[in-house]
């Protein structure tokens, strides 16, 4: 998925840093990566370390981790991927709320993938209440239609806008590949909470960091994704169609600051790493100030090419350079 601040790129980066600093035999260490989005990162490290714990607030990202970090063993999803792709279409609620030819007067989807959507996810939902698949598999077939869906939406790769004619991967037919996960033996653990409010309940060595860096709020720039994943009924708000969401204060200049460092204070982990560009709500020296209270603290940079969406809606995005800083605390 193409995603706001997705650490795929830097994802060598940050293991070959965590290992200089936690060492390079991670298989007794319990990494948690506590802001996961798509889990990139617990990705990274699933195979190399005794235990992942991933979270995020938001819906989408809990189903995506799930799948990705909950699951270890290989599922029999063959025919039910195959019956989803061959679903014949329903009118469901993102046609008629987010489909041009509903009259919604929105186009984040064609009408026909819009249907296909209300389809899939009608029946994965039935698959999983009469129990003729297990859980696992249910949040299997849900993340692989979250990622069908987002590469059939008819954006600029975030949600708060639709385009206003269909640009070409939004006319192709929807279709569902497997979101193939990692196999392992682990039992990880995958929440759906807030940051500050777990950090409290759960303990490791290893803690990673990447909280959102701006006022960009995840809840509205991936409302539509939530409103698949969860699929509950309630009306839509304004032209783009949002839904409510719980506003963080990480997104917050005034609030950033007192909610990271309570995070820190409150974190039952040796070493915390901190994932945060130069154009951040903190500046580098408040993050110093804070972290250097509670242990030895460094930082190390990469530049890299930042994601960045192009208003013309093609996929084909513009890039442009900027610093990826790891702030590093080894905790007392």
């Amino acid at each position: 998925m193409n995603y706001i601040g997705s650490k795929l790129k830097l994802s060598s980066f940050i293991k070959d840093t965590v290992c200089s600093i936690a060492g390079k035999d991670l298989s007794r260490k319990v990494f948690c990566d506590l802001f996961a989005g798509t889990g990139i990162v617990g990705r990274t490290f699933k195979k190399d370390v005794k235990k992942v714990i991933s979270n995020d607030f938001e819906y989408y990202s809990y189903v995506l981790n799930k799948n990705y970090i909950g699951n270890n063993k290989p599922l029999k999803f063959q025919k039910y991927l195959a019956a989803l792709n061959n679903i014949k279409p329903a009118n469901g609620f993102i046609y008629k709320n987010y489909c041009p030819g509903s009259g919604s007067g929105r186009q984040y989807f064609s009408d026909e993938n819009g249907k296909k959507i209300d389809a899939a996810r009608r029946q994965i939902e039935k698959w999983g209440g009469n129990k003729e698949i297990s859980r696992n598999l249910y949040f299997f077939l849900l993340a692989s239609l979250l990622e069908a869906a987002d590469k059939a939406a008819n954006t600029a790769s975030v949600y708060g806008a639709f385009l206003k004619k269909l640009k070409p991967s939004a006319r192709k037919n929807l279709f569902l590949e497997p979101a193939l996960f990692a196999a392992g033996r682990n039992a990880n653990e995958v929440y759906n909470e807030d940051a500050n409010t777990l950090i409290k309940r759960i303990s490791g060595d290893i803690l990673y960091l990447d909280p959102p860096y701006n006022e960009r709020q995840y809840g509205a720039n991936y409302h539509l994704l939530n409103t698949i994943a969860e699929y509950k009924n309630f009306k839509p708000k304004g032209k783009t169609g949002l839904r409510d969401y719980t506003r963080s204060n990480y997104c917050v200049k005034k609030q950033v600051a007192s909610s990271f460092e309570n995070l820190i204070a409150a974190a039952k982990f040796k070493y915390i790493f901190l994932s945060y560009n130069n154009e951040g709500l903190m500046g580098g020296n408040e993050i110093k100030k804070i972290m250097s209270k509670y242990g030895r603290y460094k930082v190390v940079r990469r530049r890299y090419q930042r994601f960045k969406a192009d208003k013309t809606g093609s996929r084909n995005h513009k890039t442009e350079p900027v610093f990826e800083y790891l702030h590093i605390l080894t905790k007392f």
